[in-house]
């Protein structure tokens, strides 16, 4: 086998190619099976990262949990509730609009991912992240608004000791970055990232590592480093997310990722856990833009999106203790999904036509 790095670039979007000897009497069908994932948005080359392979909903079944592992993580948070396992039918759903958005909101951005995982990739030309609560709010200023070198060198000369932890814990911030490093030492250094008022420090941990388990300063402050550097792809709010979603309703190039508080578990995982449901999907029936929500598995939330014209789709994924769960997607369109299912198929079919060919 032989590397190529000047071999018909111009003609493969993945870069460098590699030589393969195989029998000739599939080779043509090889080629072609090549040519199609290389032309295949699933197959992408990141200028920041090592060439690999983004998993899509085209190559991702409904009722098989994603390995968050396989995914890049581009947030500093740890969320409770986080969307990293959502992400291969995030760039599913966004590459298969019409055009691509110009602008991706996340009303209730938290950890950030989908929307972070959009500008980095560019699957929308800017993406508006918006948070009402001032801690997480916090975070996302001081990364965005000029002050990520200091948060990154802070979190890398932080000595992470249980005493120094309760020091910056329970002193009053005095500035709004030195808020912004209470807020991420926080998430790291509590149960599950949880930073809603009543939640504890770690004990355990990793490989019985205690409050150090998730404390990783060099990761961490990387992430925040990649993303000011690419800060003009991303614009935040500090406003509530209903608020922010009527300011974008007659925009039809404008997509919504709404990951709202949940009805069963937000309260102790969230300090802003109350939302008007019933607001929330009247308001997203307006929007000009596409939509798509998740949501935890209800009958309460199925009949809200039925009553309001959306469609649902459950999928599987696991939780912080890596028990399978089943949540809900709602959309007002969900036909890539269907598109996608018919694309494994197809590929499907052609890979095991290829298999029939060999001796």
């Amino acid at each position: 086998m032989a590397r190529s790095s000047t071999t018909f670039l111009n003609k493969w979007r993945n870069g460098k190619t590699t030589v393969i000897r195989v029998p000739a009497v599939f080779s043509q069908k090889v080629v072609t099976y090549a040519l199609m994932l290389d032309a295949d948005d699933a197959f992408q080359t990141n200028s920041q990262e090592s060439f690999g392979v983004y998993r899509t909903a085209e190559n991702t079944t409904l009722d098989s949990p994603i390995n968050i592992a396989a995914v890049p993580q581009r947030s500093p948070f740890r969320y409770p509730g986080g969307k990293t396992w959502l992400i291969p039918y995030i760039r599913t759903w966004l590459s298969r609009q019409p055009q691509k958005p110009t602008v991706l909101i996340e009303p209730f951005a938290g950890g950030g991912i989908v929307g972070l995982t959009a500008g980095f990739e560019k699957l929308a030309s800017h993406v508006v992240l918006g948070e009402k609560d001032e801690n997480v709010a916090s975070v996302w200023t001081a990364i965005l608004w000029g002050q990520s070198e200091w948060l990154a060198e802070t979190i890398e000369n932080f000595s992470l000791t249980r005493r120094n932890v309760l020091s910056v814990l329970e002193r009053q911030p005095q500035t709004q970055r030195e808020k912004a490093f209470a807020t991420i030492l926080r998430n790291r250094v509590q149960r599950g990232g949880i930073m809603a008022a009543g939640a504890g420090l770690v004990k355990n941990g990793e490989n019985g590592r205690g409050i150090s388990s998730r404390w990783y300063p060099h990761t961490l402050a990387k992430r925040i480093r990649a993303i000011a550097d690419l800060k003009e792809r991303f614009s935040f709010s500090h406003q509530d997310g209903l608020e922010l979603i009527e300011a974008y309703l007659d925009d039809e190039d404008t997509a919504f990722f709404v990951d709202p508080p949940y009805t069963k578990a937000a309260r102790r995982l969230y300090q802003h856990w109350q939302i008007d449901h019933r607001k929330l999907f009247s308001l997203l029936s307006r929007v000009k833009g596409d939509v798509l929500l998740t949501y935890d598995d209800s009958k309460e939330i199925k009949n809200l999106a039925l009553e309001y014209g959306f469609q649902t789709q459950t999928v599987m994924m696991k939780n912080t203790h890596h028990a399978k769960m089943m949540e809900l997607l709602v959309g007002k369109n969900l036909s890539w999904l269907k598109a996608a299912k018919a694309y494994r198929e197809s590929m499907s079919q052609t890979h095991q036509a290829s298999l029939e060919l060999l001796p």
